[in-house]
């Protein structure tokens, strides 16, 4: 038992500690699943409609940190680091396990504790309002059409 024991510490030495999920510590920039408000990928953050509901998550969580993604395009992490800053919220810059690709999260909105949020994609958390067109405009009979 004392040989496991030190193998273990030696291992721990040498490798570091062994991580807890480290697929999903990767994914979401070093913090956990259940402790994320919202997610934004590269392409999300340069929407303005998901920007505007990404402040509208921020009035909603005073405590949050913001992790970004520090291989993203410089202006666009600046733009929001002066929106993080205007807004006095706290933010990390992550660049460990991180890329620049359209697809890659750029944006986590997190907590300290576990909050279990279903939803964290800001794209399915405030989905886009599609303008009912046929029901503003009514139905032009067969005859109105015919003799126009």
């Amino acid at each position: 038992m004392a040989q496991d024991d030190l193998q273990k510490h030696l291992d721990n030495a040498m490798y570091g500690t062994p991580l807890l999920k480290p697929e999903e510590q990767r994914k979401y920039m070093g913090t956990f699943r259940e402790r994320c408000y919202l997610t934004m990928t590269i392409t999300q953050m340069k929407n303005t409609d998901d920007k505007v509901n990404f402040i509208q998550e921020l009035t909603l969580h005073p405590d949050a940190t913001i992790l970004l993604n520090g291989a993203m395009d410089i202006t666009l992490q600046s733009n929001y680091i002066k929106l993080i800053n205007d807004k006095q919220m706290k933010f990390t810059v992550v660049n460990d396990s991180v890329s620049n690709t359209p697809d890659a999260i750029g944006l986590v909105l997190t907590a300290k504790e576990a909050v279990n949020e279903e939803v964290i994609d800001i794209e399915e958390k405030y989905p886009k309002q599609i303008p009912d067109t046929e029901a503003e405009t009514p139905k032009k009979s067969f005859w109105h059409k015919l003799f126009r």
